[in-house]
């Protein structure tokens, strides 16, 4: 496992990543906080790509707890059965509306305790949710997050809530609103798993990783 970058070095590189990209943005398509948790919560061990196509549609009927129940679970299995695991996914997604309107009132929760009660709602998602729409500086730790933290010293940890913390504890304030947009798109485009686009990289110079493909 690498070191962990010190606080100069983790400046110049999200300032690096804050000049390319001001604004990052996620690219789930949503309407509102709770189509951005629905297609957040459909989005595990899927594209992003995958769930637009399947939402593009359900979201120009169904933007609210109520009339995804109105919709009925087989409803909404005719929209998302192109994604994995859409048959669970689709109880929780009832699940998740019956509770948002018995619970909160039919709005989504601006609390991680609350956001992850609900049904298919875990760390993660909840995370993205209090981060893109409530803009609080939540680290949505994923597969991509995870692998540019300890490849580059960035953030350093052995499992997933460690590297949150890591970000947390050692990225300047300023860069934490976000800092896992840049993390997650350096991931998908440039740290790339395999073959890492080492010679295109922006932050190489200050990269821990060893194994460069320059």
């Amino acid at each position: 496992m690498v070191k962990q970058l010190d606080y100069a070095t983790l400046t110049r590189i999200f300032e690096t990543f804050a000049a390319g990209e001001p604004q990052p943005k996620g690219e789930l398509h949503h309407t509102n906080a709770y189509t951005l948790l629905v297609a957040v919560a459909l989005s595990a061990q899927a594209t992003d790509v995958g769930v637009n196509k399947a939402t593009r549609a359900l979201f120009d009927s169904v933007d609210t707890p109520q009339k995804m129940l109105d919709l009925g679970e087989e409803g909404l299995i005719q929209h998302i059965k192109t994604i994995g695991l859409f048959r669970a996914k689709a109880r929780n997604v009832m699940k998740m509306a019956q509770a948002l309107v018995q619970d909160y009132g039919g709005e989504v929760p601006s609390s991680r305790a609350a956001l992850t009660s609900l049904a298919g709602v875990g760390r993660k998602t909840a995370n993205v949710v209090l981060n893109m729409w409530f803009h609080l500086p939540a680290q949505a730790v994923d597969t991509h997050i995870f692998r540019v933290g300890n490849r580059t010293g960035i953030a350093v940890g052995r499992d997933e809530t460690a590297v949150e913390r890591a970000i947390e504890d050692h990225v300047p304030a300023r860069f934490q609103q976000h800092a896992h947009h840049w993390l997650i798109l350096h991931g998908r485009y440039i740290c790339t798993a395999r073959a890492p686009k080492c010679s295109i990289c922006p932050i190489a110079a200050d990269c821990l990783f060893t194994e460069k493909t320059l």
